[in-house]
């Protein structure tokens, strides 16, 4: 038999992406091991999120051929990240979901389409609640992340009340729900949740197929300009076009 040689990649990523990511990981011709962290380093401050991402790149051994992000621009989160002696390859994207429209381009369409729009998939609906108690969640450190009932009992009826009415106001910029479908298991039960969350909101549903091809080629190693491609002593910038992040 022969010996058969696969590249070595190394994933670190938002759990988000979790079934995604272990899907494409069994299917790409590289071998390609996983690292998960959580959803909840959206919550936390920037230089907070940045740090967490970056001890995760510095802790990965040299003997990787990249590093490859499962994280997009991310309110800025990523900006700033450095490679080390692995190269660091990155998608160009403003958020992740980017990743399930399969591409910069599509998901700027819909979003022109519907500026208005919430969007879900599996690992949105499972992972949801990530990060909450984490003592770095800037939701943790203001005490919004409790029950009414907590809150009643901290700052009193009156006041968790109006604590409740303000930080549910994010809802008014949105009117609609879209539910990406990666056909990653039998999302039945995710679709019929996510119409029920629309419908409580009052807000309307889009069920769609999502896109591979962003995801695909990160996996499988065709980094096109779609990626950026980090070398050593490289570090990552926002760019303020369409290219979205670059090296700086």
């Amino acid at each position: 038999m022969s010996e058969v040689a696969a590249r070595r990649l190394k994933f670190i990523g938002c759990e988000i992406i979790h079934r995604e990511a272990c899907l494409l990981a069994a299917r790409s011709p590289c071998a390609v091991d996983l690292q998960f962290l959580r959803k909840g380093l959206h919550d936390l401050r920037t230089p907070e999120m940045l740090a967490r991402v970056q001890a995760a790149v510095d802790e990965t051994p040299a003997d990787y051929e990249a590093i490859i992000l499962g994280y997009a621009r991310c309110n800025d989160g990523v900006v700033g990240l450095t490679a080390r002696d692995v190269p660091l390859v990155v998608p160009r994207a403003h958020d992740c979901i980017t990743f399930f429209f399969g591409g910069r381009r599509a998901y700027r369409e819909y979003f022109d389409a519907r500026p208005g729009t919430y969007y879900r998939t599996t690992g949105w609906l499972e992972r949801d609640s990530a990060g909450a108690g984490d003592p770095d969640n800037v939701m943790t450190q203001l005490g919004l992340d409790r029950s009414h009932e907590e809150l009643v009992a901290r700052y009193g009826r009156e006041n968790a009340e109006f604590i409740a009415r303000t930080m549910g106001g994010w809802q008014v910029n949105y009117d609609n729900l879209c539910y990406l479908e990666m056909g990653v298991c039998d999302e039945r039960a995710f679709v019929a949740a996510a119409r029920a969350e629309a419908r409580r909101r009052g807000w309307s549903f889009d069920h769609r197929r999502g896109d591979w091809t962003l995801l695909e080629k990160l996996f499988f190693g065709d980094w096109d300009d779609d990626f950026v491609v980090l070398q050593s002593g490289q570090r990552l910038a926002a760019c303020n076009d369409d290219r979205v992040l670059g090296a700086g």
